[in-house]
């Protein structure tokens, strides 16, 4: 197959090019040099600049949007669309090579059981094992107060991992990969979105020789500018262009959400060997993450006021360090009690069974020895959109809502929109319909809405609750760890719920 991508950006307006010169290789970069029109009878017939013609536009090419293409590609309805890309970002038309000796990312995800089972059913998972990644088993989540804790292992749900961590990097490549791997026909556009008209003439000057859809079905679209001065149409526009989303924006589309007065500070560290375990730990200013990468590397997500992220991204490494292993060890409180044979406490009533699994007993995270990335920060928020979907405008993502990162949920809500919204993309198809009908776009909105919802109110819960440092209200948190520890039933439910494989869970 033939995968050039050439890179030398022309002008294409004076030209008469059909739609099929926009697809005929798997992944394109807009701008490609072709023949002269010779057709003097043509050029007369031309009365502005041809502009090109594709039944998706997705703006954003980042992990949400490749997992779009990649799953459009994917599906024998879908594979003969003609998509565009718009992304001003280089990587989409540089080299696709990851080195595991490469210095590791501090941008991670932790990619659920479902979402993995989306990517390996597209066929873009296989890319993520060619590189570096850790698949876990175990996770353990405990209190500063020294109260309550929970571990949660694959075994009690019988299956192999809970998640995999993988970089950001990583994950988009193998996604783009996939993409470029098929014979889909994609149009990158090394651009920014820069205005969105939708107009029912304006289809009617582009040539689609391909098309098999009668004049009048081509004369109805979206308009799309871009910030280099050309334009192109699209039957729908996905919205995958983050947080602050210009084509949510555009579509005058309003969301909800607020502020957390709190900041992430992300980084990659490394231990003398190998950790195999995902940890959280609830501090009095916010949860704090090691997850493991692989290569005896882990990823941190340490939640804090804005105030000291600005401090602890600036203090050496030896003082940075020292704060890392402080929080994940003694710092703030005790460490919580196994409760082995023959003790008791005041949560002993939790327990159906006198004997605990030694994969129960709670464990001290192995220390941190040494800072294998810069450090970064982000503000936290919460927002969300109050509609998904307009006449030929859907979100996904980012876009359609962003949550706290506590759970690493955000990118596997955005897989799962991705998903989502292809079935509906395939099912119109099936039934004739036009994919940017509001109608049918409304479908992948009453799916996604509700799910990401209930997600998201958890988060938010779990980030209040853990935002107070109340004595009985510590004894009710303590309860709640105890009970997820050891009832087997809800601890069932948790895992099932955080791996995307239940859709709401079972105490709700």
């Amino acid at each position: 197959m033939n995968r050039v991508i050439k890179k030398t950006v022309l002008n294409v307006g004076a030209l008469k090019i059909p739609r099929k010169y926009f697809s005929d290789e798997a992944v394109k970069v807009a701008g490609s040099t072709v023949g002269e029109v010779s057709n003097e009878h043509e050029k007369k017939q031309i009365i502005s600049k041809i502009i090109p013609q594709h039944d998706i536009a997705i703006v954003g090419g980042g992990m949400v949007g490749m997992a779009l293409a990649c799953f459009l590609a994917s599906m024998s309805m879908t594979k003969q669309l003609s998509v565009a890309i718009i992304d001003s970002n280089p990587a989409l038309g540089g080299s696709l090579h990851n080195r595991k000796e490469d210095p590791p990312d501090p941008r991670v995800s932790t990619v659920t059981p479902a979402s993995i089972s989306f990517l390996q059913d597209a066929g873009a998972w296989k890319y993520v094992e060619q590189n570096r990644h850790a698949y876990f088993n175990i996770m353990q989540v405990w209190d500063y107060t020294g109260l309550g804790y929970a571990r949660y292992s694959a075994r009690d749900v019988n299956k192999d991992f809970l998640g995999c961590v993988a970089e950001n990097k990583v994950l988009h490549n193998a996604l783009l990969s996939c993409v470029k791997d098929s014979d889909f026909k994609t149009t990158i556009y090394p651009s920014r979105l820069s205005s969105l008209t939708l107009n029912s003439s304006s289809m009617s000057m582009v040539e689609n020789t391909t098309s098999k859809e009668p004049p009048s079905a081509q004369g109805h679209g979206a308009k799309l500018q871009l910030s280099d001065g050309s334009s192109i149409y699209a039957k729908l526009v996905v919205g995958a262009d983050g947080g602050k989303s210009h084509v949510r924006e555009l579509a005058g589309i309003k969301t909800t959400g607020w502020n957390y007065s709190q900041n992430a500070i992300i980084c990659t560290v490394e231990h003398t060997s190998e950790n195999v375990c995902a940890w959280q730990r609830f501090l009095p200013t916010g949860p704090i993450a090691l997850l493991p990468m692989g290569d005896k590397f882990s990823n941190i997500v340490w939640t804090m006021s804005p105030a000291e992220s600005t401090n602890r991204k600036s203090i050496t490494e030896e003082e940075f360090l020292k704060d890392v292993n402080y929080a994940l060890d003694y710092g703030y409180g005790p460490h919580p009690t196994s409760t082995l044979s023959g003790t008791r406490d005041m949560f002993s009533w939790f327990k159906t069974d006198a004997t605990i699994s030694t994969n129960d007993f709670f464990e001290i995270p192995p220390k941190v020895t040494r800072l294998a990335s810069e450090r970064m920060v982000f503000p936290l928020s919460l927002r969300h959109a109050n509609s998904y979907a307009s006449k030929r405008v859907v979100l996904i993502g980012d876009a359609a809502h962003t949550v706290h990162p506590l759970a690493g949920q955000g990118v596997n809500l955005g897989f799962g929109d991705a998903f989502s919204l292809s079935r509906i993309i395939a099912e119109g198809i099936t039934l004739g319909t036009d994919i940017g009908e509001v109608n049918l776009l409304k479908k992948y909105e009453a799916e996604r809405k509700s799910a990401n919802i209930m997600m998201m109110a958890i988060l938010d819960g779990f980030q209040k609750a853990y935002s107070i440092d109340f004595g009985p209200f510590n004894l009710l948190r303590a309860a709640a760890f105890h009970g997820t520890n050891y009832i087997s039933p809800l601890k069932r439910s948790i895992i099932s719920y955080a791996s995307g494989e239940q859709k709401f869970p079972i105490f709700l």
